[in-house]
């Protein structure tokens, strides 16, 4: 084609994406559903993981919940088994022989499991282990949720080095290593989606938290590859979602503050709200979603103004030094610990 052709083409096709995704925001795209697939959780047993498992349950998907802490998994699946008893016990209740929305068909409530691992994402060989058990003992993922993530609290020259591996192996590798294990399935059978939780912090950054920022702008990059990668293979069956939420009230980040003047019109999110946004974003394969709308904005002026202008912002919200109460909690939290335990 003559390459002025092909720029109006371009041009034309790149004003469309632009008139598709301004009617998104008018009509709300229709759900898709997701009973009766395989749907994995990293980081499932607190926080952001375990609200995504509740979510994924209320629509009929069969649970596999991933952590660490054995312990807390279990809880989380207990609240999944409440959730499909409860389900269980309307259908029951229902007339018999009255048909449902279609989706009743496709996947009996008494079908409804969950399975819980505990594995530690930040390293490898547990993960293709654990992988392998997945595949032989429920079968193959559909969705994939990258949702685990730590952080070390320190700033850089006082965070021991192992924990800023640890932080870069279970925030950034670990997508990889999961990724790795069920995407072949997903590409054989085109079709599959994968999700990445990341942060605002892997749009832009702050000061105190350099391993954390650098872990989440990794899994920022990798998810952005990963997705231009399926398109190229012309893998259209396969889905992604980028999660980019701003502070998340989960207890992460307890202490981190903003101008008080401004922390009003920007609290941090409850966890609830941030999933919601978030399925919704997944269940009608919005390729991102930053949480709130405002984080757009910010990343788009991070883009365009000189690093000088950017500081000047920074200082005027007061975000330049927002990790610093939190930095300090986490200091003294460690100090008191050593000191209890004679260290």
């Amino acid at each position: 084609m003559n390459i002025l052709l092909e720029f109006f083409v371009v041009t034309f096709r790149v004003l469309w994406a632009f008139v598709l995704a301004a009617a998104k925001w008018l009509v709300r795209p229709k759900e898709k559903s997701v009973a009766g697939q395989v749907c994995l959780i990293t980081g499932a047993g607190s926080g952001l993981g375990r609200l995504f498992a509740l979510e994924f349950a209320r629509r009929r998907a069969l649970l596999v919940l991933w952590d660490i802490n054995t312990q807390s998994n279990e809880e989380t699946a207990g609240m999944v088994r409440h959730i499909y008893r409860e389900m269980a016990e309307e259908a029951a209740a229902a007339a018999p022989g009255v048909a449902g929305d279609g989706e009743e068909d496709v996947l009996p409530h008494g079908n409804l499991q969950v399975y819980t691992y505990t594995c530690d994402v930040g390293k490898r060989e547990n993960v293709y282990l654990t992988a392998e058990r997945v595949r032989k003992e429920v079968g193959e993922v559909s969705v994939l949720v990258n949702n685990a993530g730590v952080v070390s609290g320190h700033h850089l020259l006082e965070c021991p080095d192992e924990l800023i591996e640890r932080t870069m192996m279970v925030n950034c590798h670990a997508h990889f290593w999961t990724t790795k294990a069920f995407l072949p399935k997903m590409l054989e059978m085109n079709h599959g989606h994968i999700v990445t939780v990341a942060s605002s912090l892997g749009l832009f950054s702050t000061a105190g938290v350099e391993d954390y920022c650098a872990s989440k702008f990794g899994a920022v990059g990798f998810h952005e590859s990963l997705s231009h990668e399926l398109k190229a293979a012309e893998k259209d069956g396969i889905k992604t979602t980028l999660v980019c939420p701003y502070l998340v009230d989960t207890g992460m980040f307890r202490g981190c503050r903003i101008r008080k003047e401004i922390e009003p019109f920007l609290p941090p999110l409850k966890p609830e709200y941030c999933v919601k946004q978030a399925m919704r974003a997944i269940l009608t394969d919005q390729p991102m979603i930053c949480t709130p709308r405002l984080m757009y904005m910010v990343t788009f002026m991070k883009s365009i103004l000189p690093f000088e202008a950017v500081v000047c912002m920074y200082r005027f919200l007061g975000a330049d030094k927002c990790m610093y109460p939190f930095i300090a909690q986490r200091k003294q939290a460690t100090n008191n610990n050593e000191a209890k335990n004679g260290i």
